[in-house]
């Protein structure tokens, strides 16, 4: 399908899959001869995705971080959609109800309590994101940083100063290729000191490494070190994880 058949089909505008295709979230499947963006079934399935998440309340850079994930699995994600979904049609029915009861207390048919007209809210950060994250996400990061802060202050320097170290090497080594005797000695490093402060499957460290280049976040502290370090440690962690699974 064309772009602006697809347009047509789900309600959206071309422009929007423009933007969709330009920022790597959805990337038509060929392009005819003359131009035209073409569209197969399975890139219908990932805008599908990608709406779901939306409607839940997901920045698109966020979904792409989930979806382009390793570890992501689109029928388990499809389950989780649908329970989230319930749980929000939950959260807006008590809302609405909350509505009907103030009109009635504004009409003098009902008197309200003051927990009663707040009834429903929730101003917390993205209430479906967590699980999400705790599937498809940093589970992993938020663990180790939880139990780096329990340390010592003298354990955490330590601790900081290996890191430094270890980006330090690995930045000597930045140039050579992922997959060679010294990039893996290096990386194993790296996988070591993770997994004394946290717990990472070889599938973890992968998807750790690609979030390296996906979060600008990370890409900006790590290439602090070294211009294309992080670009580097994402295949040379996905060469280690790849040669252990």
């Amino acid at each position: 399908m064309k772009v602006s058949e697809v347009a047509e089909l789900v309600g959206i505008s071309v422009r929007t899959l423009h933007h969709y295709d330009e920022i790597g979230l959805l990337k038509p499947e060929t392009a005819t001869e003359s131009g035209y963006r073409v569209y197969s079934e399975e890139n219908l399935e990932t805008l599908q995705q990608i709406l779901f998440f939306k409607e839940l309340g997901f920045t698109l850079k966020r979904i792409k971080e989930i979806i382009y994930n390793p570890s992501f699995n689109r029928m388990e994600a499809l389950e989780q959609h649908k329970r989230l979904l319930m749980e929000k049609r939950k959260r807006i029915d008590q809302i609405l109800a909350t509505l009907d009861k103030t009109i009635k207390h504004s009409k003098g048919e009902i008197t309200m309590s003051n927990k009663e007209k707040f009834k429903g809210f929730d101003f917390s950060k993205n209430p479906y994101e967590k699980e999400a994250r705790e599937r498809w996400g940093d589970k992993a990061v938020d663990d180790s940083n939880e139990k780096i802060n329990k340390l010592s202050k003298d354990k955490q320097q330590a601790l900081g100063e290996e890191f430094d170290a270890i980006y330090r090497k690995l930045a000597s080594i930045r140039h050579e290729s992922p997959d060679s005797d010294i990039a893996q000695e290096g990386i194993k490093e790296w996988y070591d000191y993770l997994n004394r402060i946290g717990n990472y499957s070889y599938d973890a460290f992968k998807g750790l490494g690609q979030m390296y280049v996906d979060d600008e976040r990370f890409t900006k502290n790590i290439d602090k070190y070294g211009e294309g370090l992080a670009v580097f440690m994402r295949d040379a962690m996905a060469v280690y994880a790849d040669k252990r699974n």
